[in-house]
């Protein structure tokens, strides 16, 4: 089935007979306007024709019934506020089924912030550490809690993560069902694997409610996203829920992206498996490079600790070949791959890699990155965010109790939760990175003593 572009193709049916626009937004999609940003002609406001994202009856609305029956959703909510309103959102509904929430460690800042909003605790579980990741935690940790506490609402989960760890989303959707709780899934970097035939990784299989970030591995523009709705009886809450969160002002533009995104690799299958046998054909070819163990495809995360060569070095070089990676986090090279992606794209990486390892000077430069620590979780992080505060210097802050998260950023997880107790191990991380957040000018946020 070929599915139409439907909001896409009515913006494109306005453009042209906008003689006099004497509606929002302001540039008015004036000559000089449209001359830096050429997006402008199909840049409106909600018009006569093009239907309202708070109550759509049109083009908004097919779209969004193509996009649940697409990846198998009972419900899909179109959001131009990235995957983090989503998060809101689906924080929001199981706010109305309990107090907490079993939240893992290698959680998005946006999880927490929710959580906060609304008073939820969080009921902090961590897995191990695998090649310096952290994984996912197992579904016996998570039945120990919930049967313990029926406070509990459910669990917010990342899958697939940064790296590319899918999850073992049927055991804890199995594990959560049997216990009467409800499976929320944040992922944003996996809308790509609701192409897979088997489905077997994606978080729609499972969720009862989920977000999908299309415009992380998709064709969709930056903060284009969609929430989802697996279990019917979460529906009202949802649309609830999403009407709180979304702009009253969506970009059309990013509306329409994400409808395209999502649809354009059902109506291209071809384009999937062929950047597929690209990437794998890719790492069979890189000899001697050691690859992070993803479950996803399109996470492709070079471990430089074998080679002996500082990342750093390494983004540098392929920068001034005009490649740039997704990220770097002290051991690893990520490059973020959609199916987009073409064996043309993964060659030019090639030979800039190789040339990178294979010049001597490079060789010793790595240089062993602090790993995030385990930390001992003395009092709730709700009681710690209502206590008076003050900002110490990170050297001044071992022993002290976070009042507030502090992280890395990319890619947004916390090094330390309100209301643990701040490690050694923990400063050293958050002095080394480059990037944080919960930070102002080298201090960190505490509990008054």
């Amino acid at each position: 089935m070929i599915y139409n572009y439907e909001i896409l193709s009515q913006l494109l049916k306005y453009r042209g007979k906008d003689r006099n626009r004497l509606h929002m937004p302001g540039h008015k999609n004036s000559a000089a306007f449209r001359a830096i940003f050429p997006v402008a002609p199909i840049d409106i406001t909600e018009l006569s024709f093009s239907d309202d994202l708070q109550c759509p009856t049109g083009v908004i609305e097919r779209a969004q019934c193509d996009i649940a029956e697409i990846v198998g959703a009972k419900r899909a909510f179109i959001t131009t506020d990235g995957s983090s309103s989503g998060i809101m959102a689906m924080v929001g509904v199981a706010a109305a089924y309990g107090t907490k929430l079993i939240v893992p460690r290698n959680s998005h800042k946006s999880v927490f912030n929710a959580c906060r909003l609304f008073g939820l605790e969080p009921v902090i579980v961590q897995g191990k550490e695998e090649e310096g990741v952290l994984a996912c935690p197992e579904a016996e940790l998570i039945e120990r809690l919930i049967v313990n506490d029926v406070s509990i609402a459910g669990a917010i989960i990342t899958s697939p993560d940064y790296y590319g760890n899918i999850a073992p989303l049927k055991s804890y959707a199995e594990v959560l069902g049997k216990h009467n709780r409800l499976l929320f899934v944040d992922g944003a970097h996996g809308a790509h694997l609701a192409l897979e035939e088997d489905r077997e990784g994606y978080a729609g299989t499972y969720a009862d409610m989920w977000v999908d970030g299309a415009h992380k591995t998709l064709p969709t523009l930056t903060q284009g996203a969609a929430v989802l709705v697996g279990n019917e009886a979460l529906s009202e809450r949802a649309a609830e829920a999403m009407s709180v969160f979304r702009t009253t002002s969506p970009s059309y533009p990013i509306m329409a992206s994400v409808e395209y995104g999502i649809k354009y690799f059902v109506n291209n299958p071809r384009l999937l498996a062929r950047a597929k046998e690209a990437v794998a054909a890719f790492k069979a070819e890189m000899e001697g490079v050691t690859f992070y163990p993803s479950a996803d495809w399109a996470k492709l995360a070079i471990d430089f600790k074998p080679l002996g060569i500082s990342p750093s070095i390494a983004q540098d070089a392929l920068e001034k070949k005009g490649i740039y990676a997704e990220m770097n986090d002290g051991r690893y090279l990520l490059f973020y791959l959609s199916p987009l992606v073409t064996a043309g794209q993964l060659a030019e990486l090639k030979a800039a890699l190789l040339n990178v390892i294979s010049r001597k000077k490079n060789r010793g430069t790595y240089r062993e990155r602090p790993s995030i620590p385990a930390a001992e979780r003395t009092y709730s992080f709700i009681y710690a965010l209502r206590q008076q505060a003050e900002y110490v210097p990170l050297k001044d802050a071992v022993g002290r109790m976070c009042a507030g998260n502090a992280g890395v950023t990319p890619p947004c997880l916390p090094v330390v939760i309100a209301g643990e107790m701040i490690s050694s191990q923990a400063v050293e991380v958050l002095s080394s990175a480059e990037n944080t957040f919960g930070l102002s000018d080298g201090k960190v946020r505490v509990v008054r003593r």
